[in-house]
């Protein structure tokens, strides 16, 4: 059965016209009369008739046609589906930390896509955890992973069981944000006593394969502190620390315009000596692609540039 000629008496179908329909496909009417027939005289029916209303359906005609109709959609569906396969949609899926110079390096990244490549971008902010399910799962191609660096031998061995590629991106120790009302963004050196007065604000989901959370949260949270905001959104962070002056956060080192905005400052402390680590993990049998390689380089990029001054 000739596909354009089922096409053309769907078309004759809707409009109830040879010479409206005829128009419709960019052919003449007598082209379209003898292609009708020929389906007609192959399928042993009448699709339609004429009548003082004009031209008509026969009811051999509308059980063909609705059979015709089904198929030609279900063409269109394949067709759309090996189109977007040979369109060769670039795609990066990534989840990382709460952490603002991942977000700077990812619009930098951003800035370089090329306006007409087809390309499918998915970036997620997440705690460890769930970075690390998202790719053995394979909902997403890469995570980054945050750890202190202490509970390194819990983490590589989880990414040796999960068969996770992992990679050091950067190493270094928080610093502490706060408001510049806040009285200890005036202190010269802060010490640990120092911030017994005033209320920390961390996360709320740290994670440690294999350690119960209360172990994990003892060993992230200021000893001396003794009120607690647990947030899960880096905006609420910010904000917390703007509209509220007696809080400080411990964090990875925050672009200039970033503290200008919020009105922060940050304040580098000499008892603070945990080590904390950026690990990029993907599984074993993913191959990193150009994009991904594009993306990694503007981490070490923005990590060159705001942690190295």
């Amino acid at each position: 059965m000739n596909l354009l000629h089922m096409k053309y008496a769907v078309e004759v179908a809707n409009t109830r016209s040879i010479s409206k329909a005829a128009e419709n496909l960019y052919t003449s009417q007598p082209n379209l009369s003898r292609a009708i027939k020929s389906l007609e005289s192959e399928l042993k029916i009448k699709i339609f008739k004429r009548s003082s209303k004009g031209l008509e359906t026969t009811i051999e005609g509308d059980e063909f046609l609705l059979y015709a109709k089904n198929a030609l959609t279900q063409i269109k569906k394949i067709e759309a589906i090996y189109e977007n396969r040979n369109e060769q949609k670039l795609r990066l899926s990534v989840c990382v930390p709460r952490a603002s110079y991942f977000s700077y390096a990812f619009s930098e990244f951003a800035k370089e896509l090329n306006s007409g490549t087809s390309a499918e971008i998915v970036y997620k902010e997440a705690n460890s955890m769930q970075a690390i399910i998202s790719v053995v799962k394979e909902e997403y191609d890469l995570g980054i992973v945050r750890y202190q660096s202490s509970f390194e031998k819990y983490f590589n061995t989880l990414f040796e069981e999960k068969k996770l590629n992992f990679e050091v991106l950067n190493d270094f120790s928080y610093v502490l944000a706060v408001n510049k009302n806040n009285p200890l963004a005036k202190k010269d050196k802060i010490e640990a006593e120092d911030l017994a007065n005033f209320i920390e604000i961390t996360h709320g989901d740290p994670y440690v394969p294999s350690l119960p959370l209360i172990d994990v949260k003892r060993a992230e949270l200021s000893e001396f502190s003794k009120n607690r905001i647990m947030v899960f959104e880096r905006g609420v962070q910010f904000t917390l620390l703007e509209q509220v002056p007696n809080t400080f956060m411990w964090v990875s080192p925050i672009p200039k315009d970033l503290l200008d905005k919020y009105n922060l400052v940050e304040k580098k402390c000499d008892f603070n000596t945990k080590v904390y680590k950026d690990i990029l993990i993907y599984r074993k049998k993913y191959h990193l692609t150009k994009l991904d390689n594009d993306f990694i380089s503007k981490i070490v990029e923005a990590k060159n540039k705001y942690f190295n001054n």
